[in-house]
């Protein structure tokens, strides 16, 4: 609250009245007695028209109300020839409730200090003090009644006033610029001459001569000083958070209702996307997306016709055009009806004309570094001060330190979309079902500054329905960090699709890491779960251990693995072990950033990550869950955190069928036969004609070129049908464009364009040709 001039500081009690919707009295303060006289008992029911001066503030004859207010001189009272000057507030209520107006009064002269009339901007303030059985819906109701003020600006201060216990009036006998009408630039040749002449007055001994642009200049050095002030009021009132959408709102609201009654806010859609935009000036197919829009008129009232969150371009003939092409603030004192028809014709099926015909407008662009990212368009009500040639300075100097503030919020946005996608498109995209198992991951970045780190995890299908599965941890964090994660992973995706054994594969991954370069380390942890045998093959590079949970007895176990040294290290052999796992038994395998905490010992982290492993869950998904929420710590995770999740189902033998068949042509027919009687038997037959043939296919080429030694044919039935043909040879084939007379090269495009998939690996005695199909 503040006061200036001879009025003093300090509250003003107010009068506070409630009306229902037939124009009676439903609740009369004790201000309202000592201001109007009739004690509560014989207010409340009366006719509000006989007891206050609210003349035109009810609705009549099925007329909404409007907020309005008045002043009069009242008679104080039969035998009291005094009379008093009341100043009164009249806001319509709407709700389920009787009550439809509030009426607040004051006593004039509280206001002015008995220092005789006075232009005062009031705002008064509704508190609980009142024994009004709705007081406390009312005052969440009054922000948004309150006149000229933005609704969020108003809670802010009615929320300090319910604090205080009464109602209060706060007051100013000087609105502060630029709510004041502005006195103009001034006259700069004559201000020249003046000085010149006080000079000459000075060198010669004589008194300085008083002009009566003293007065003139007076009052601008407030104006200026005052805007500057403003100025100064904005730049700390923005920028509090690098977060895009909270920068607009502050924007808006430091603005509104100080230095305008509307503030839309637009911004290119790149911007708010996080994304760049083409160089050079915009154009007519520009889309612009509103993102804010602050008011100080009735709640509701813009937001049907120009909502929040709408895209649209804007025509060249249109002053909004003319400020984003030429990065200029574009003045518009006064908004006839023709410009109002001209501006509207862009919005179809709305009519916004009551909303900005007879106002005054500035459009102000938001840019930096030359680049317009946006624009403000700026509306004062008609009884406001239109905007001047002062008022463009000043809102193109808000504007650009408004459109730094922004523009390191868009950078700050677009390098952090950046960093999520580039770690989006690192991590692996896995099938929550594959051969034998059911899988479920989790990445949670370190901190919302370092999005991009160097954990990861995989799943990849190997020959025999088997899964390989790895956890990797680069150390340290940032791009160079996921850099290398990246070339790791990608090694890994390779190597596993040889079918390279667990240690053998950890050994080419550290030779590979030496190649790259010596500045980094990484552990990770590879396994590979053969569903068929019912084995986990693992080997560890400094990874932490994982844990298995067994489906027998819910019991959890840390599995106990030859820990070895991390990738990188060079020198150091790798181990491989087996373990045996029942079918519904669950691998855990995460990096250390879920389980290590600073000042605490891993082994804490890991019995909580056992214990939290083995709670039941109602899918893979929600153990997930659990496990992380359950290893949270004080004071936040530092660390990236991977987690993958396996619940091992396994193949029954009943599933699968395997020959061996000698390396004879008459063997091809034979192979065929098996397929299709097996395929019958399981129910299969709608896969019968594809499998058969593309059998025939493999299990020919395995005949030519298997230099004697058996044919392995095997399929297994696992959600989908898989087929392998094994044979002594190691060359693995490829794809040949095989021409009208070839006489080979035909038999692999078959099966490339029948199967769901097809691959090809090495194994210890030749080759495997796999191919899988839909299970129907």
């Amino acid at each position: 609250m503040h006061g200036t001039g001879r009025a003093p500081q300090g509250h003003v009690p107010l009068a506070v009245v409630v009306i229902d919707r037939t124009g009676d009295v439903t609740h009369w303060s004790t201000g309202a007695r000592r201001l109007f006289g009739p004690a509560r008992e014989d207010a409340v029911g009366r006719s509000a028209t006989d007891l206050l001066p609210v003349s035109g503030a009810l609705p009549q004859d099925g007329r909404a109300a409007y907020p309005t207010c008045g002043r009069a001189r009242l008679d104080t009272g039969a035998g009291h020839p005094d009379r008093i000057d009341v100043l009164w507030w009249a806001y319509p209520l709407a709700g389920p409730g009787p009550e439809r107006t509030l009426v607040l009064a004051a006593d004039a002269a509280g206001a002015e200090g008995g220092a005789g009339p006075v232009s005062e901007q009031v705002a008064p303030g509704f508190a609980r003090h009142t024994d009004f059985p709705g007081a406390e819906r009312l005052a969440r109701a009054l922000p948004e009644i309150l006149p000229s003020m933005s609704v969020g600006e108003s809670a802010r201060i009615v929320a300090q006033v319910l604090e205080l216990g009464y109602p209060v009036l706060e007051y100013s006998h000087h609105d502060r610029v630029p709510v004041t009408a502005d006195w103009g630039v001034s006259r700069r040749t004559e201000r020249r001459e003046r000085r010149a002449e006080a000079a000459r007055a000075a060198a010669a001994g004589l008194p300085s001569p008083r002009s009566p642009l003293d007065d003139a200049e007076d009052l601008e050095y407030v104006a200026v000083r005052e805007r500057l002030e403003f100025l100064n009021e904005v730049s700390g009132a923005i920028g509090s958070s690098l977060d895009l959408s909270r920068t607009v709102v502050e924007v808006s609201r430091a603005v509104v209702p100080r230095f305008t009654d509307v503030a839309g806010t637009y911004l290119r859609e790149q911007v708010v996307a996080g994304e760049g935009f083409p160089e050079g000036p915009p154009d007519a197919t520009t889309l612009w997306h509103r993102v804010a829009l602050e008011h100080t008129d009735e709640p509701g009232r813009w937001d049907d016709v120009v909502p929040v969150g709408e895209s649209m371009p804007f025509p060249v003939h249109t002053p909004f055009f003319q400020c984003m092409t030429s990065g200029d603030p574009v003045l518009v004192p006064y908004i006839s009806e023709e410009m109002g028809n001209a501006i509207a014709s862009q919005f179809e099926k709305r009519d916004i004309r009551p909303l900005i015909t007879h106002r005054s407008m500035l459009v102000v662009p938001l840019k930096a570094r030359n680049v317009v990212l946006g624009f403000m368009i700026l509306l004062r009500h008609r009884e406001r001060p239109v905007f001047n040639d002062m008022d463009r300075v000043t809102g193109a100097e808000l504007a650009a330190r408004a459109g730094l503030v922004l523009d390191n919020a868009r950078m700050y946005t677009y390098q952090e979309s950046v960093a999520e996608t580039l770690q989006d498109s690192m991590l692996p995209r896995i099938a929550p079902r594959l051969p034998g198992c059911d899988i479920a991951t989790r990445y949670l970045p370190g901190t919302l500054l370092g999005r991009v780190g160097g954990d990861w995890f995989d799943a990849v299908k190997l020959p025999g329905a088997r899964t390989a599965l790895v956890v990797g941890d680069v150390m340290g964090h940032g791009l160079n960090s996921a850099a290398m994660m990246g070339q790791l992973r990608t090694a890994v995706q390779t190597m596993a699709a040889l079918d390279l054994p667990p240690a053998q594969l950890l050994r080419n991954l550290d030779d590979l890491a030496h190649r790259l370069g010596d500045s980094y380390l990484a552990t990770c942890l590879y396994a590979v779960y053969d569903p068929i045998a019912g084995e986990l093959h693992l080997a560890n590079a400094g990874h932490i251990p994982p844990v298995v949970v067994r489906a027998q007895d819910g019991r959890s176990e840390l599995l106990e693995l030859p820990t070895g040294a991390p990738i990188g290290v060079g020198g150091v052999p790798f181990e491989s072990v087996t373990v045996p796992v029942a079918p519904g038994d669950r691998l855990v395998m995460c990096t250390d950033g879920l389980v290590e905490v600073r000042g605490e010992d891993i082994g804490v982290g890991l019995a909580t990550l056992c214990e939290s492993a083995a709670h039941p869950a109602a899918s893979m998904d929600d153990a997930c869950d659990t496990i992380i929420r359950s290893l949270a710590r004080c004071g936040g995770r530092k660390d990236d955190v991977a987690l993958l999740m396996v619940r091992m189902a396994g193949i029954e033998g009943a599933d699968v069928a395997h020959w061996e068949l000698p390396a004879e042509p008459a063997q091809v027919a034979r192979a065929r036969a098996l397929v299709r009687e097996r395929l019958a038997a399981w129910g299969l037959s709608g896969a019968e004609y594809a499998a058969e043939l593309m059998v025939s296919e493999l299990v020919t080429n395995a005949v030519r070129h298997a230099r004697g030694g058996p044919v392995q044919l095997r399929l297994i039935r696992s959600g989908t049908l898989l087929c392998e043909v094994e044979d002594t040879e190691h060359t693995l084939p490829t794809l040949l464009n095989a021409g009208p007379g070839a006489e080979f090269g035909r038999g692999l495009r078959v099966v490339a364009r029948l199967a769901r998939e097809w691959g090809t690996s090495r194994t210890a005695t030749g080759k495997t040709v796999w191919f899988e199909l839909t299970a129907r």
